[in-house]
């Protein structure tokens, strides 16, 4: 049974730190991602990373202040956010592609996480 346990949301101010854990089990991945859905917007792919190695993806909105980072060893991948700001308040999901092409979009991913909330105020 494929499951993907998220933990690390919270109340954070504004530049202010969490850092998200995702630990995967079940089967083996190619590509692993945060994407992040707040209300009455599209969910948005907010990074990813390939559990074989190569460079991690970032949306520009985020790029510079997180960073997506695994642990092999643990099947976990992490997402630590800096200088958080309150537009990237929102519920934040992990999700498991086995495709093995580029991945940007929600429909490529077929496992997610159940979402843990993080919340910045201004």
């Amino acid at each position: 049974q494929v499951q993907l346990a998220e933990s690390g949301g919270g109340l954070v101010q504004a530049g202010g730190s969490l850092r998200l854990s995702c630990a995967a089990s079940g089967r083996t991945f190619y590509r692993m991602a945060w994407f992040r859905q707040a209300p009455g917007v599209e969910r948005q792919l907010v990074a990813s990373i390939m559990w074989s190695g190569g460079a991690p993806f970032y949306a520009g909105s985020v790029k510079g202040r997180f960073t997506i980072s695994r642990d092999n060893a643990k099947n976990t991948i992490y997402l630590q956010m800096n200088t958080l700001k309150p537009e990237d308040t929102a519920v934040y999901y992990c999700a498991a592609s086995t495709l093995t092409t580029t991945a940007t979009h929600d429909g490529q991913y077929a496992y997610w996480g159940q979402g843990t909330q993080v919340t910045v105020s201004s």
